[in-house]
């Protein structure tokens, strides 16, 4: 039988480009995944720090009130100024542009949490995605008085 063979020239370039897509889509995903978790643990060790640093210089009244049995009080508005030192101190601002901090005391378990807020520095960015994503981390700390 002698026929015609069909012409299938170009079939493939389509699915070249589309497979060629997926996959740099697919690379710049792993990237900005990458980054923002390695600037969230980063931030994550610095909330720890700062929710440390606030616990410790936050604490009040151990003079005029003396040592409680299990943990010191905080007072929030020392515990918000050995914070913002703490960032300062630190190169918080320098490392993390436009950081933002927000603690707070919880006087019934004596505890001093810490939420770090940031911009995140993509390396590439996805068509869709946010102009200016923020990443989080938080930390939490008391001071307990062992005797």
């Amino acid at each position: 039988m002698t026929g015609r063979r069909r012409d299938e020239r170009g079939s493939t370039i389509p699915l070249i480009v589309g497979l060629a897509f997926v996959l740099v889509m697919a690379v710049v995903v792993v990237v900005d995944a990458s980054a923002a978790f390695l600037q969230r643990q980063g931030l994550d060790t610095l909330a720890d720090g700062a929710a440390l640093r606030g616990a410790d210089l936050g604490s009040v009244g151990a003079y005029a009130n003396g040592i409680p049995d299990d943990r010191l009080d905080q007072l929030e508005t020392q515990v918000d100024r050995a914070v913002a030192a703490y960032l300062q101190d630190s190169g918080a601002h320098a490392r993390y542009p436009g950081i933002e901090h927000r603690s707070a005391v919880d006087e019934a378990e004596a505890t001093v949490t810490v939420q770090l807020i940031a911009p995140l520095d993509l390396p590439l960015t996805v068509p869709g995605s946010p102009d200016r994503p923020t990443v989080a981390a938080t930390g939490t700390a008391a001071v307990t008085v062992l005797r």
